[in-house]
């Protein structure tokens, strides 16, 4: 079944069947996990959009990216991982991604830095 979710999802495009796969956490979820030093935020968007704007203490690895430097990220392979992007698309992906290279505990900000700045959340600015 999930090679089919699968297939469709590459087929159609859609990273909605990427996230049945990886746990949600709403904003306010991942800030009470990063506060508590209990998870790490990785930010898969652009560096336009990261320069704009980002959530403090996150690690910034761009969607296109996140394959070739998952190494970079394997100390953190048994505690939770938040992946997070514009609107919860790419992160959903780049989510996936991590899921399937061993990482353990792996959750999909809902909503993405526009949720978080809904949620009058802070963001860092460059």
């Amino acid at each position: 079944m999930k090679k089919i979710l699968l297939l469709l999802s590459s087929l159609l495009g859609s990273s909605a069947l990427f996230a049945e796969s990886v746990p949600a956490v709403s904003p306010q979820q991942a800030a009470e996990m990063q506060a508590q030093q209990k998870a790490v935020i990785i930010d898969v968007r652009e560096n336009d959009e990261w320069n704009a704007g980002h959530i403090a203490g996150a690690i910034h690895i761009p969607l296109g990216e996140i394959q070739d430097r998952v190494t970079e990220l394997a100390k953190y392979q048994n505690q939770p991982v938040i992946t997070q992007c514009r609107s919860g698309s790419r992160s959903a992906k780049a989510a996936n991604i991590l899921s399937k290279a061993g990482f353990n505990n792996v959750h999909n900000m809902d909503g993405g830095i526009n949720a978080w700045q809904k949620a009058n959340l802070k963001i860092q600015q460059n």
